[in-house]
């Protein structure tokens, strides 16, 4: 009798134990959700979007296997764009977002200033969070979501504990201050309110380089004097145990990498760009960047190919705001912007910036008018791609305009989020499950340092350059590089579109100018 209950325990554990070995069965539970957001990615870096020096194949694997949104949206700049997409809310309304200053956390390396001083100065100078509030890691993480975030972290250009742990992660490792980020030898990261040091990074920089291109700035990027580890490959090794740890249980994993933001700065060359004639030193270092951005999509994809997570997890990719220029050198791209025949400056006005006439061999923005910090197409309309085996079918395409703000709800219908909450974004969820339409935008807007921008579901789009009086009418679909002003032309369109813009500016335009002037500068 002993023998066969022996045999019984023996037969149970091993069943136990096999059981938790085995990967959870797709299809049985809410989806994983991986949300990859790369950082001054133009849409014309992508091969699926023409890119023709640059490949692409993990990232292009997206759109291949999932779903391309064709008229997505999101700010001109970093930081309201990250506060647009955790908080579901555009950027131009009278109540501003709080943004802080880059800068203050490099104190720790300069001064020996604490954590814990430069936690209080933060939060100190910002209006507590309504209780009412609802963020896109807090509504993952109420849904029972396990919730992490890698990389460039959230808020404004430094961002403290108190607010990573108030918009929903269980888990944080980054870096709290954008400046630093621009470096990627960090000397310290911050994992869940604690830096954490990484020997022989010893710049207080990071590690930042000096652009454009020059002989001195060659030589400071391949001077690897205190620069031993790479900040993104801390960060891919934290999101592979990330997703192995919590393989049994729904996740949500959100990578706002640094890449290809600059200054350029890379391990090495890839190997595609060693022996490529047609570009500059710099430009093989930048592609690089490009490049590496996409085998880190390639790692997140094998690993859940490995756990057999893929057919119920959705991994949604987009870029924080257009195209942006790191690669500038005399005699081929130039920065600041200039025409390279004339001599002159663009002005995002008369003289647009294009890049067949800025000398930009990668064609970043895809042929659109304006780069980053420009209310231009350049500098809003990025790529968007969602895949997801279970519910979207492969090869997928939607003209559905979209903007950065609707993936809050969107992930608040997907996990059944309750709540109610403010939002100008709406679900496209209906759109990736194929199910009857759901409401949709009539028209989305977006600040810049020139003023508001309108575009609306059928191609119109009003363009401001506030400090002139200057409005601009467009229609996209005869005209994405917005070359023929129909604003004299459409005098009824232009009103209506300007009354539109007026009442979602909250009653002034000037709500949709944005200033760093504006920033909150923490005080120590």
């Amino acid at each position: 009798m002993l023998q066969i209950l022996s045999k019984i325990c023996l037969f149970i554990l091993l069943n136990l134990a096999l059981s938790a070995s085995k990967p959870r069965k797709e299809n049985s539970h809410q989806p994983n959700i991986i949300l990859i957001l790369a950082d001054d990615l133009g849409i014309g870096l992508l091969g699926h979007e023409g890119q023709k020096i640059i490949k692409t194949p993990n990232i292009d694997r997206l759109a291949e296997e999932g779903m391309r949104f064709t008229n997505a949206y999101a700010n001109m700049l970093c930081a309201p764009s990250r506060a647009s997409l955790i908080t579901g809310l555009h950027d131009s309304h009278r109540n501003r977002f709080e943004i802080t200053t880059a800068g203050i956390y490099q104190k720790i390396s300069e001064d020996k200033t604490t954590a814990q001083e430069i936690e209080r100065a933060i939060n100190k100078s910002l209006s507590p969070i309504p209780d009412s509030q609802v963020f896109l890691g807090q509504v993952a993480k109420e849904q029972g979501y396990k919730t992490a975030q890698f990389g460039k972290l959230e808020w404004g250009f430094a961002t403290s504990d108190y607010q990573m742990q108030r918009h929903g992660w269980d888990y944080y490792l980054g870096y709290l201050d954008h400046q630093r980020a621009h470096g990627f030898y960090p000397p310290f990261l911050f994992q869940n309110g604690r830096p954490v040091f990484y020997p022989g990074n010893s710049r207080t920089d990071a590690g930042k380089t000096i652009e454009p291109e020059t002989e001195a700035a060659f030589k400071d990027r391949w001077d690897m004097t205190g620069k031993n580890t790479y900040s993104e490959h801390i960060f891919m090794e934290g999101i592979l145990e990330f997703i192995e740890k919590h393989k049994q249980e729904p996740f949500f994993m959100f990578y706002p990498t640094q890449l290809p933001h600059g200054p350029v700065s890379i391990p090495a060359v890839h190997p595609d760009f060693i022996n490529d004639n047609r570009l500059t030193q710099i430009e093989k270092e930048y592609a690089s960047m490009v490049k590496l951005l996409d085998d880190q999509v390639g790692k997140i994809l094998d690993k859940l190919d490995e756990l057999q997570l893929t057919e119920n997890t959705i991994i949604i990719f987009t870029s924080d705001n257009g195209h942006e220029i790191y690669y500038a050198q005399e005699g081929r791209t130039h920065k600041p912007y200039t025409h390279m025949e004339s001599g002159k400056r663009f002005d995002d006005l008369k003289l647009k910036y294009y890049s067949d006439s800025s000398g930009d061999v990668f064609d970043g923005n895809g042929g659109r008018a304006g780069m980053k910090r420009s209310n231009l197409e350049g500098g809003i309309h990025v790529p968007l791609l969602v895949r997801w085996p279970a519910k979207i079918k492969p090869k997928s395409t939607t003209s559905r305009l979209t903007a950065n703000y609707d993936i809050l709800p969107t992930i608040a219908e997907i996990t059944g989020f309750r709540k109610n909450f403010v939002s100008d974004g709406l679900s496209f969820y209906s759109t990736l499950s194929n199910k009857s339409a759901g409401k949709e935008h009539q028209e989305i807007i977006y600040a810049s340092f020139t003023g508001p921008t309108l575009i609306t579901d059928d191609g119109w789009k009003l363009r401001t350059y506030l400090q002139k009086q200057v409005f601009e009418l467009y229609y996209l679909p005869d005209d994405f590089r917005e070359e023929k002003d129909l604003a004299e032309k459409n005098p009824k369109k232009l009103a209506a579109l300007k009354k539109a813009l007026l009442k979602a500016c909250d009653g002034d335009y000037n709500n949709g100018l944005f200033s760093n002037d504006n920033n909150i500068r923490p005080k120590l």
